[in-house]
């Protein structure tokens, strides 16, 4: 990636960021970066400055990346420092993994030779450490043939934080058993055997904690301290450890600066907490800098604070300022032809294109994908040169995400954008609810804080995966910390009991996360809550129900085919069709010329003729006698659409009404009595639509326009009324739930791409709140004859905001004020005069986000944009920019504002997404942040928020199947906890993310197929799966057969295997007991939770004994004879 690193030194701001370091003049601040581009900026800062790197984050998951990223970019594995866990309290179980890593850490910053490259937290770097003389001075260096004092080597282990064991199992123990020595030290992968004749080290290798058998000779081992804060040694900073010449990155400050205040705060809260409790003596705050130590700190060193988003608040007032322009790409979600699109686009525009993939052969097989494509591409395994001017090279590497330099006319992009992961094999379409959870948890990616939902504990907050050692085995658990300070491991093996909790778009956390009270280990509320979402679930279903029932007995309309009228309103078109709208509008009339209802998403960005095709798919229902109507949130856009309607229809015989709150009540009853006596055509209507009184003589088709303005109830309602229509939606950015089914094949989708002629993109602002400079840039659109849109979204005070605006751009321009709590002559005042143009600045609320369109409009301010949604925020911007003049929009937040992660990465979007066709991929940046989004109207919600979206949908789905009388499906709820090595190794899956997902997906498995073909996927992947990921696979399928044998629960202790049973058959259970392969090895318990315990056999592999006994059980549950040993 040499070549990639020198290429971005080429950018005038990067070289000007090397120059400033190179002078000291330091601190540097650079916006403009998102997470990957501050990986490859702060790799470039080391090549071009051939210092030391050092990466601060401001929470693991970032760091993870972040490292990631660096050893691609590098060539070297980043060191990682993050933070141990200081407060213990009573009943919880800490792991120590943290610590051992910071150790290893630590020691090694002393002795790196060559390039240095560390990636820490705030935390990390705040806790004070043993100082670094210290940490060296503990570690033992063991040589063949040296001499060495036994009991002095237990004393110095015991000193380091060693524990002594009766047997190694796990890092930081010692086992001493005559002359042998068995230790493990951290940063080993095994631990060591050192076997001594009399006091000289007569043997050395290392060996499995699982067999205890040796696996390698060695010359020498290295054994680090396994405690961090050394007896007697005293308190450092970790700055110390630093090497003093070393470069500082901050990545995101201010989150950075947020993190350093709140461990600060919540270290003096628990340890007053802790005090007053009884359970520590002693002030652990010491434990940590100060907020000034942090500062003086990092002002010893050369720092440059890396930002997406402009702000003025620094912890350090910068010398240098500068802003990158760079971009993030986001993935395809799998579609191939997408991205195929975009590498033509780019091939086209000059661009040079480098793209990533995991292995040489991996590479092979994008090149062949990609020549399928007519897009020719090289291969450069070694990475000798970056591709030229309208070149695809394929290099071997990995990255987080795509990246694109315009100055450089330069785009990074990586397999796992293009070739996005799916579920498995595509199933038949009656489990399609379970791919879409399926599909949602693969973007699901769970970091560290994130609120998570247990099926029998209920919600907690998840802290990460943790490796604990248990009878001799390293196993990775899913640490879930519950209300109360208690924590829950759940093993890896039983992720698909764990699901990200997704609710109702509700409150949210100072995090930008949901919000959510946490349940309690061992209490009932979770059961209680369980079991009300279980009843609202069952009224819900018997709705569902009724309807598909409906919809399944009566058949749809098949229209006709085309006939002359309809070629002829086609052709009255002012415009000429882009090919996108021409295939299409090919689509949906094929669609409605079946005789199966259509249920079609047409997903095109803002302007770029989605009513037009709409319009055809309209007259096309009216030909063939039907009525039609157009569903709309707001009164203004129904008014729109009614003009735009009116004139398109202008030569055809076709009556149009339309029905708002801008209709008097007398006129709404004639309306409401045309409609059911035929007269109306076409009915163009709010929410007004939906009212129980509206009846159509004969509806065919539905278009819902703006979809995801609207909720499911609203929807199902139409439907409900309306049986077997068309349905057709428009969207520029379909809400993530309706995109999800859309990408997993459960509902048609067409797009849009292809911008109108002249369209230009809108230049995109994300800044701090500055009165001085908007009225600068209201008074630049003023003056070359255009009009602004001003939102600020509080009626209370926008007449205040409105005499502001007015104040500052003088008294010769018309400033006026909408909203939707105006009366309707009013609204339609300030209205016409925007259209008419004697009005310059509308001061507003949200109403104009649905289709107000006034060409003459192309500045756009908005007031606390990190309040809104993405996609609500791309509509907004899609009000302005409907001409060839160049428009400008500005995402405003209040100065001084710490942004949250999620708001952060909206904000960082909208501002990247400003090209043609944005639509489609801020929906998937959408579904990426945000998950699967609202699924239920508002009197499901309140259910769905307790339990979350996930739990709710698995709920739905059993009362739909109960009300329907057909057999609830069996699910899988059995854990396994196996004294195995089953586990995915770091070295065989490097990604954390990719392990989580495919521990979950590992964890769903129910059958052979699935298994071989999860199997067939990693061997493409990733190569040759080791012995460790058969095994996971292997209690994987032993998880589904058990839970088919009623088997809940199993658990191995030493030589007894324990099978708790859920579903108990007496007859069968004792059949297996009584037979002659288990006698006097099992022992049935029985009580309130029957179980069985078998004595295993001495060296039989334990997943054969359980898989046996689980398949006697099954047998004899069916009445079938059991195996015979």
């Amino acid at each position: 990636m040499k070549q990639l690193l020198n290429t971005l030194l080429g950018i005038p701001e990067v070289k000007s960021l090397v120059e400033a370091v190179e002078r000291g003049e330091c601190p540097a601040a650079v916006t403009g970066l998102g997470s990957v581009h501050r990986a490859q900026v702060g790799a470039a800062l080391a090549e071009g400055t051939g210092r030391p790197l050092v990466m601060v984050c401001d929470h693991e998951g970032d760091a993870v990346r972040l490292a990631e990223d660096l050893e691609t970019l590098l060539g070297v594995s980043p060191l990682r420092l993050f933070a141990r866990e200081l407060f213990v309290r009573a009943g919880t179980v800490i792991s120590r993994q943290w610590e051992l890593g910071r150790i290893g850490t630590l020691c090694r910053l002393g002795q790196e030779k060559g390039p240095l490259v560390l990636v820490c937290t705030a935390e990390g770097l705040l806790q004070k450490t043993s100082p670094a003389d210290a940490l060296q001075g503990a570690a033992v260096t063991l040589k063949m043939g040296e001499r060495c004092d036994l009991a002095d080597l237990s004393r110095r282990l015991t000193a380091a934080g060693y524990t002594r064991a009766d047997q190694v199992e796990g890092v930081g123990q010692f086992a001493l058993r005559g002359g042998i020595l068995d230790v493990f030290s951290p940063l080993m992968e095994e631990p060591v055997r050192c076997e001594f004749f009399d006091d000289e080290i007569d043997s050395l290798g290392s060996f499995d904690t699982a067999t205890q058998r040796r696996t390698k000779n060695l010359d020498s081992a290295l054994l680090l301290p396994a405690a961090e804060l050394l007896p007697e040694a005293g308190l450092a900073s970790c700055f110390d450890c630093l090497p003093p010449d070393a470069l500082l990155c901050l990545s995101e400050t201010g989150r950075v600066a947020e993190r350093v205040k709140n461990v600060l705060w919540q270290a003096k809260e628990d340890t007053e907490s802790l005090l007053a409790a009884g359970e520590k003596d002693g002030d652990l705050t010491r434990l940590l800098l100060s907020q000034s130590e942090w500062l003086e700190a990092l002002e010893r060193f050369p720092v440059c604070m890396m930002e997406a988003l402009p702000t003025s608040r620094y912890p350090l007032p910068p010398k240098t300022l500068l802003a990158v322009n760079a971009k993030q790409l986001s993935a395809y979600g799998g579609s191939i032809d997408a991205a195929a699109g975009d590498l033509e686009h780019y091939r086209e525009a000059d661009f040079a294109v480098l793209l990533l993939c995991g292995s040489e052969g991996r590479c092979r097989n994008m090149q062949r994908m990609l020549q399928g494509r007519d897009l020719p591409a090289s291969l450069d395994f070694d990475g000798r040169a970056m591709p030229a001017p309208g070149e695809i090279r394929i290099t071997v590497g990995a990255l987080s995400a795509g990246a694109e330099y315009p100055q450089l006319n330069l785009a990074v992009l990586t397999e796992g954008q293009l070739t996005a992961a799916t579920a498995g094999r595509r199933t038949p379409a009656k489990s399609g609810r379970q791919d879409n959870r399926q599909k949602l948890l693969s973007y699901a990616d769970l970091t560290p804080g994130d609120l998570v939902v247990h099926v029998h504990h209920g919600i907690g907050r998840f802290e990460g995966i943790r490796k604990m050692p248990v009878d001799g085995v390293e196993k990775d658990y899913i640490k879930i910390a519950y209300a109360g300070g208690d924590s829950l491991y759940v093993p890896a093996t039983a992720l698909d009991l764990v699901s990200k909790y997704i609710g109702g778009g509700g409150a949210t956390d100072e995090e930008g996360r949901p919000a959510a009270r946490l349940s309690k280990l061992g209490g009932t509320d979770w059961t209680k809550q369980k079991t009300r979402a279980k009843a609202a679930a069952k009224d819900l279903a018997k709705g569902l129900i009724a309807l598909y029932a409906e919809r399944q007995r009566r058949p749809g309309f098949a229209f006709s085919p085309d006939s002359p009228w309809q070629e002829e309103f086609e052709e009255s078109f002012d415009y000429a069709e882009t090919n996108d709208q021409l295939r299409c509008i090919a689509d949906i009339k094929k669609d409605m010329e079946k005789p199966v209802p259509m249920d079609r998403l047409l997903c095109g960005d803002v302007g770029y003729g989605k009513t037009e095709v709409a319009l055809r798919a309209v007259m096309k229902c009216v030909l063939d006698g039907k009525q039609a109507a157009i569903l709309v949130p707001t009164t203004v856009l129904a008014q729109q659409h009614f003009t735009t309607a009116v004139n398109r229809f202008r030569s055809f015989p076709v009556e149009i009404r339309v029905l708002s709150r801008f209709q008097t009540p007398g006129q709404a009853r004639q309306i409401l009595y045309d409609l059911q006596a035929g007269k109306i055509d076409l009915l163009i209507g709010t929410h007004k639509l939906l009212q129980k009184d509206i009846r159509f003589k004969d509806l065919g088709l539905l278009v819902v326009d703006e979809e995801q303005r609207f909720g499911v109830t609203h929807k199902e309602k139409l439907k409900e009324m309306s049986r077997q229509v068309d349905v057709l939606t428009l969207s520029a950015t379909p809400i993530p739930r309706t995109l999800n089914m859309a990408l997993s094949g459960i509902r048609d989708m067409s797009t849009l791409e292809e911008p109108p002629h002249n369209r230009q993109p809108v230049q995109t602002y994300v800044v701090e709140h500055n009165w001085e400079m908007l009225a600068d840039a209201m008074r630049r659109e003023i003056d070359r004859g255009g009009q602004v849109y001003y939102l600020h979204n509080r009626v209370e005070t926008i007449d205040l905001t409105a005499a502001r605006i007015q104040k500052l751009v003088g008294g010769g321009v018309n400033v006026v004020v909408g909203h939707g709590k105006m009366e309707e002559k009013q609204l339609s005042s300030v209205m016409q005069q925007m259209v008419e143009g004697t009005a310059q600045v509308l001061v507003c609320t949200t109403i104009i986000e649905t289709g107000i369109d006034i060409a003459n409009v192309n500045t756009l301010i908005i007031e606390d944009a990190d309040r809104f949604g993405l996609s609500q925020l791309h509509q907004l911007r899609g009000r302005i920019g409907r001409s060839a003049r160049r428009a400008y929009a500005y995402m405003t937040y209040r100065q001084g504002k710490v942004l949250s992660e999620v708001a952060s990465k909206r904000l960082t979007a909208i501002r990247e997404y400003v090209e043609f066709g944005s639509g489609f991929k801020i929906a998937m940046r959408d579904l990426e942040i945000r998950g699967a989004g609202n699924l239920l109207g508002p009197e499901q919600s309140g259910y769905m928020m307790t339990v979350g979206y996930d739990m709710y949908l698995q709920l739905l789905e059993d009362a739909v199947l109960e009300e329907r009388g057909e057999k609830k499906k069996v699910t899988t709820e059995c854990s396994a906890d196996l004294t195995i090595s089953a586990n995915i190794p770091e070295r065989y899956v490097p990604s954390s993310q990719q392990r989580m997902d495919l521990y979950r997906r590992i964890a769903a498995i129910r059958t052979d197929a699935d298994a071989s073909d999860l199997l067939d996927e990693l061997m493409d992947r990733y190569g040759e799966p080791p012995k460790s990921v058969y095994a996971l696979l292997d209690v994987a399928m032993l998880r589904a057969a058990a839970a088919k044998a009623g088997v809940s629960d199993i658990s191995q202790r030493g030589d007894k295997l324990k099978l708790t049973i859920a579903d108990f058959d007496p007859e069968a259970v004792v059949s297996v007991c009584s037979g002659p392969k288990y006698r006097q090895r099992l022992i049935l318990a029985a009580g309130d939770v029957p179980a069985l315990t078998l004595t295993l056999r001495g060296k039989a592999p334990v997943l054969e004994e359980a898989l046996d006994l689980v398949e006697d059980l099954r047998l004899a549950r069916e009445g079938k004879p059991t195996q015979v040993s």
